[in-house]
């Protein structure tokens, strides 16, 4: 029986660079899967495994991330997204730092994102099989976060972050085929989510979607449920996890290079030491 190998990659927007540093280690040592699935974060960094592009997520996070076009309260003042949508989702990968999209569409990993429908409080899970204007739209809606990002509007639906609804896509990797996967997560595997302490600004945001606010109001309780499904799959041999031994030195938002680094250094790290045990595992 042939296995398909699956990759699934969490979100957490800038604790992401510790996925990027997972993925360029195991891109440079020749790992491919047959499909890959992200979050966020997972989905905007993981799209250049596809597109065999190692480095290049930690090299424009670390040129931009003092531009305030890229991510600042300028930029939500402005715009209505902390991370300018046309600059970080449009200009950057198609001028500044350009993702190829040849080596994308060539490659036969399937790759999806996910993203919440904000009128049904639903995960939606779309395929990318190139990226043009319309999947760097989609990156974006996975990746924008509540109440700092604006509602993407796409295929006639209204979408945000991906988290909310199916942060560990796990299980529908699962449910797709994937038997033998990997799974990045960005908190460590002891890591209980409380519930969200704005959700007084989420009710007033969001009060024409019920369904999204109660998304929110339980995500909590999704998350340690998807947290606690990943490690009993992982017992069972069903995927291998990689996971920060600690919490890591950045949060959602960060203006350091540096600390972009030392996180991406701690994914890589992670990713050395447990290698062999990986090569083991998909063998």
């Amino acid at each position: 029986m042939i296995l398909k190998k699956g990759l699934v990659l969490e979100g957490g927007a800038m604790r992401g660079l510790f996925t990027c540093g997972v993925t360029d280690f195991l891109m440079e040592k020749g790992i491919r899967f047959d499909g890959m699935v992200g979050v966020s974060a997972g989905a905007a960094f993981g799209c250049n495994y596809k597109s065999h592009q190692p480095g290049r997520a930690l090299r424009y996070n670390k040129a931009y991330c003092r531009d305030k076009r890229y991510c600042s309260l300028r930029a939500l003042l402005k715009t209505g997204d902390i991370y300018e949508a046309k600059f970080c989702y449009h200009t950057l990968p198609t001028e500044l730092d350009p993702f190829d999209n040849e080596v994308f569409e060539g490659d036969p990993m399937e790759f999806y994102v996910v993203a919440t429908n904000v009128r049904s409080g639903e995960a939606i899970y779309k395929r990318l099989d190139t990226i043009d204007h319309s999947a760097l739209e989609w990156i974006r809606a996975s990746s924008s976060m509540p109440l700092v990002s604006n509602i993407v509007i796409l295929d006639g639906m209204k979408l945000l972050d991906g988290g909310i609804s199916d942060s560990i896509p796990l299980k529908f990797f699962r449910k797709k085929g994937y038997d033998r996967t990997v799974t990045v997560l960005t908190k460590p595997r002891d890591y209980v989510k409380s519930k969200n302490p704005a959700m007084a600004f989420i009710r007033r945001r969001y009060r024409n979607y019920p369904e999204f606010v109660e998304a929110m109001e339980n995500r909590h309780v999704m998350y340690n449920n998807q947290m606690r499904y990943v490690l009993d799959q992982e017992r069972m041999g069903n995927t291998f996890v990689i996971a920060p031994s600690a919490d890591l030195p950045i949060g959602h938002i960060t203006h350091s290079a540096d600390r972009l680094q030392k996180t991406y250094d701690i994914g890589r790290a992670e990713a050395e030491r447990v290698f062999e045990d990986l090569l083991r595992y998909l063998r």
